[in-house]
């Protein structure tokens, strides 16, 4: 974490420093004053007095510049390292996500978001604040020095208890509480997802009143934690004034008593005001450290996790089509309900499977078969436990990281519509394309029709996730944006699913025959038109089991012609 604070450590420093000075003026300014005031009502010559009164406005000036700098400084630096560490956060989430298939989606958005912002408060009201207390709080020590010794000592003892003592209680009290927010905020964002993302399924199944409660529930525990929170910073408060009082007073007759006279017992007892307000934050600071501490320490966890082993001389992927080859692959996914050591039952089992460059192969099987995580593991998504992937006869780890993401593209059941443009969604394929590639795409994909019944046309704009356009519709475009990038390996999981029979078995066929210029790899449980398929790959139970063209497999008894049969039936 502090690797993305270390650039910008000379702008905190900064904020430091100018902290610091503005903390220092403002005692000075109070101590002048005071001695101003003081001698004043001695009715001493004016020129006495003329330094005082420049100085107090000398340094009330100071201060509000200083302090306008120090804010600058800090938000300047601090937003600046934020910035830096969201992308490394959001990196080591990515890796961590295709490694850990528990990560929820609710845990992700608290990292990302909560976590990091945390941070910022580590940085603004923990660390600049305390840097600033402690000059603060020897130079009043100093100033009661020079005024009473005894003064200095009183100031001292306040400055102690004001500061360390009742930053510890406030820390230790607001522990317990700080963690239950904490935990309480991540449950509340993951149980909020799960309604906000799920909630066309939960009313279907009749689930939305549970799921809702069980994110009022989490969201009552929040504010009770925070509540709780809130009580002890209150109480925390009203002992610092205390203190802060009795101070005051007792620094004021320890200089009346070490003869000081009543100007300089204004003085030091002012300054001693001025001295233990600078440390009362650190109590503030304490209390919030704790209730950061846990998100910082969630963030160095994610930051920490080793990254992916990168080759120490990457070369670049050769131009067109790649054959993709898989030799023993072997991958399984966490057990639910377990830990992630645990594995479940093997999605791909020992998979050896060749694809030449070029040739347009459909994967079928029963749910559950392996196809998905076969796309995945070719597309990098998930790292095969055992075996090895190729691209054009090397293994993927070996191409620069820059490479690997425009060799393999495809559109997988997840992929994401963004809040945008219908023409911003499918640039992002390729944003140097021209409106007439645009078009080629769009047609292939058999959206161009649907661009046109748009209000807007290409100008449209869809919300996120696809809001605004039909199942369908939002699928066609995904497509599109995948034909767009005509990537050296295209991978299609499912790519016509939300269409209906008719138009879904035109938009494969059409897919097979003319799918661009790399190698296809595409995953479909209709098998009508897969005789336009150079070859069919048949999977069950995570292995290959059988292979040919469409003709062939449906000739010969076996899975394929059971789920041809099985087709036949439910069309009947």
């Amino acid at each position: 974490m502090w690797g993305a604070v270390r650039p910008h450590a000379a702008r905190l420093v900064a904020a430091a420093l100018a902290g610091v000075a503005a903390e220092v003026c403002g005692l000075g300014l109070v101590a002048t004053a005071a001695w101003l005031i003081a001698r004043a009502s001695q009715r001493p010559e004016l020129a006495v007095l003329s330094v005082a009164i420049v100085a107090v406005r000398g340094l009330a000036l100071a201060k509000g510049s200083l302090r306008y700098v120090e804010r600058l400084a800090g938000h300047d630096a601090t937003l600046r390292a934020l910035a830096e560490l969201r992308g490394r956060v959001f990196d080591a989430l990515a890796a961590r996500r295709r490694a850990d298939a528990g990560l929820r989606d609710g845990g992700v958005l608290t990292r990302m978001v909560s976590d990091v912002e945390a941070v910022q408060d580590l940085l603004l009201r923990c660390v600049l604040p305390g840097v600033a207390a402690v000059v603060c709080g020897v130079v009043g020590v100093v100033v009661c020095a020079l005024v009473a010794p005894a003064a200095a000592v009183v100031l001292a003892a306040g400055l102690v208890v004001a500061g360390p003592v009742l930053a510890a209680v406030a820390a230790r009290s607001s522990g317990r509480a700080a963690a239950r927010v904490a935990a309480g905020r991540e449950e509340l964002a993951v149980r909020a997802l799960d309604v906000l993302e799920g909630a066309a399924d939960l009313a279907v199944f009749g689930a939305d009143g549970r799921f809702a409660a069980a994110a009022g529930t989490a969201a009552a525990g929040l504010r009770r934690a925070e509540s709780a929170a809130a009580r002890v910073s209150a109480l925390v408060a009203g002992a610092g004034v205390a203190v802060q009082g009795c101070t005051v007073a007792a620094v004021a007759w320890a200089a009346l008593g070490g003869g000081a006279g009543q100007v300089g017992a204004a003085v030091a007892g002012l300054s001693a005001l001025v001295a233990v307000e600078s440390v009362l934050p650190l109590a503030g600071a304490a209390q919030r450290f704790r209730e950061v501490r846990p998100a910082v320490r969630r963030v160095e966890e994610v930051l920490a996790a080793p990254p992916a082993p990168r080759p120490s001389r990457p070369v670049a992927v050769p131009p067109g089509p790649l054959a993709v080859e898989l030799l023993g692959v072997h991958v399984s996914y966490p057990a639910a309900g377990r830990g992630s050591a645990d594995r479940g039952p093997a999605a791909l089992d020992g998979v050896d499977l060749r694809v030449e460059r070029g040739r347009r192969v459909a994967v079928v099987g029963a749910s559950g078969a392996g196809k998905s995580t076969l796309l995945a593991a070719v597309a990098g998504e998930v790292a095969p436990s055992a075996g090895a992937v190729l691209l054009g006869g090397r293994d993927a780890s070996r191409y620069g990281t820059e490479d690997v993401p425009g060799a393999v593209r495809g559109l997988m059941q997840d992929a994401h519509v963004f809040a945008g443009s219908v023409r911003a969604n499918l640039l992002l394929a390729r944003p140097d394309a021209s409106d007439g590639e645009l078009e080629a795409a769009a047609r292939r994909a058999r959206f161009l029709e649907v661009v046109r019944a748009l209000p807007d046309g290409w100008d449209t704009a869809v919300g996120t996730g696809g809001h605004g356009l039909s199942g369908g519709q939002r699928q066609r475009l995904l497509l599109a944006r995948a034909l767009l990038a005509d990537p050296p390996v295209l991978l299609l999981d499912e790519p016509a699913e939300a269409l209906d029979p008719v138009m879904a078995d035109a938009v494969v066929r059409d897919l097979l025959e003319a799918p661009g210029g790399g190698t296809l790899l595409l995953v479909t449980h209709r098998l009508a038109a897969l005789g336009a398929a150079e070859e069919v790959v048949v999977m069950d139970r995570g292995r290959v089991v059988q292979r040919g063209r469409h003709e062939e497999l449906v000739a010969a008894p076996g899975p394929y012609r059971d789920l041809w049969d099985a087709e036949l039936l439910a069309a009947a």
